[in-house]
Order: structure tokens, then C-alpha cells, then sequence
């Protein structure tokens, strides 16, 4: 089974180049299975019912979050209400909208999508990712399982690969907006990559304003951070999953400008 992860969404001008490059390269590639980063898919951060629609509508099977998840409130009804979207799993229960994982039966096979954020130089107080993963294996009604770790840290990412290794079939880590060059095989059988990167504009500063940004770290001061404009890029990872298994084959890092 061929699962492409895409990396964060950035904005409507991500949202517009993924609609214009996925349906070709699901065609060429032969996917099964879309799985995308969509907490900043909204202009000026987090998801609307209208950036998700956009997305779903593009080819996108099931969308995940992370610490922008949350950001606007015309989203929250959303979020809780649609089936195929997961949010990071170590938000408090009960007042949370939304669950952290999706259960998708593709008739042959259910696939288990987990959503987790890292606990290093993000939200405090959220429960432990490693914890949180271990108690949503145990929701998992499929053999194939691929997990969105949203995290800052590259050393809490490749830990978290390694303590799922041979327990989920792929880990891919999102948030950071850059492509590592580490798409592998782990040894017990789980795809992983560090960070998948980012769909926007390639000139930017993680999608925004490459001016704004430099700005602000010489200033110091607030700004608005304004979405750049020109050409993009689509960044994203193909896992090749055993269906009788659930180990995965291969993992291919993809670019697509």
C-alpha cells in the first residue's frame, strides 16, 4: 500500500498548489492513501471548515493538526465533527475538540492515522507524547498504523521513531517546515522521516514574508506575519506499507516545485 504524507500547508497559496499538483502525482505514483499536515492551511494560521473542505476536496484522505489546531474558533465544531481529521492526541480529553485518531477502513484494510505533539519548546501541560502513543496503539483497529508527530525538537522526534519501531508502520514528523534528508526504514520495520517539510511558497521564510521575519528578529518587536507570494513547492514522503504486515518496505522523500 503506497500512503503519501504531505508536509504543512501554509495558507491558500498551499492549499492552491496541492490541488494543482496532487491529483497527477496520486495518478503517476499509484497512492492508495493521502495523509496531510493541514493546521496552517487557513490565512494567517490554523484550519477553517473551509481550508479543510479545500484540501478534502483536493485528494486529501485525512487531514492532521498541531499547535495551530486550535487557533480559530469558527473551526472548532469542525474539527469535532469530522471523521477524518485527528488532532494531536495529548490535548486534554473532554475539552478538546476533536479526537487524535482516525480509523479509516479502505474496505480491504483499516488504516489508523495517530496525531501527537512534542513536549519539548511547545504547549506545557500536555500529557506525554510517548505515553499518549502507547495508549493510542491500543485504539488502533488497524495492522497498518502511521503516526504525525507535530514537534520542534529533531532528538525527540528520531526517540519517538525509535520507541515505535516495529509498533507503527510509518512515523513522520511535521512542524518544522523543512525537509530533513533522513526518509528511511527504521530496523524493526517503521518508515520514518524527521520532518517531511512544508507546501508554500519556496522563497519565504517557512511561508511567510522573508522581509517580516528578518524583521522581527532584528527588532525584536511584534509583526504580522503576512504569507509570501511566488512560486511553491510541495514537500511530502511516500511510505510503501505491507499490507500483510504492516512493516513498510520503502520510504521516499518527494519534492515537487
Amino acid at each position: 500500500m503506497l500512503i503519501l504524507c504531505i508536509g504543512d500547508v501554509v495558507g491558500s497559496v498551499g492549499c492552491r498548489f496541492l490541488r494543482k499538483t496532487l491529483p497527477s502525482l496520486k495518478k503517476v505514483k499509484g497512492i492508495d492513501l493521502v495523509i496531510c499536515n493541514g493546521e496552517n492551511s487557513a490565512d494567517g494560521n490554523g484550519i477553517t471548515p473551509v481550508s479543510g473542505e479545500y484540501l478534502f476536496n483536493s485528494g486529501v484522505d485525512v487531514i492532521t493538526l498541531g499547535n495551530h489546531a486550535f487557533r480559530r474558533r469558527e473551526a472548532y465544531e469542525y474539527i469535532d465533527s469530522s471523521p477524518f481529521i485527528a488532532r494531536p492526541a495529548n490535548f486534554p480529553d473532554g475539552t478538546t475538540p476533536g479526537r487524535g485518531i482516525v480509523n479509516l477502513d479502505m474496505g480491504r484494510r483499516i488504516v489508523t492515522v495517530i496525531n501527537l505533539m512534542g513536549n519539548m519548546f511547545l504547549e506545557s501541560g500536555l500529557d506525554c507524547a510517548f505515553d499518549t502513543a502507547d495508549k493510542m496503539l491500543g485504539h488502533a483497529e488497524g495492522r497498518i498504523v502511521i503516526v504525525d508527530f507535530h514537534a520542534e525538537a529533531t532528538s525527540e522526534k528520531r526517540a519517538l521513531g525509535y520507541y515505535l519501531d516495529g509498533r507503527a508502520s510509518a512515523v513522520f514528523g511535521t512542524h518544522t517546515h523543512v525537509q530533513t534528508s533522513d526518509a528511511q526504514v527504521l530496523p524493526l520495520g517503521t518508515g520514518y522521516i524527521t520532518d517531511v517539510g512544508m507546501t508554500g511558497v519556496t522563497d519565504s521564510v517557512l511561508g511567510v514574508r522573508t522581509d517580516i521575519i528578518i524583521n522581527k528578529f532584528k527588532t525584536k518587536m511584534p509583526a504580522r506575519f503576512d504569507l509570501a507570494d511566488g512560486d511553491c513547492r510541495m514537500e511530502a514522503v511516500l511510505f510503501d506499507i505491507d499490507d500483510s504486515t504492516g512493516k513498510c518496505k520503502s520510504a521516499e522523500s518527494l519534492r515537487i516545485e
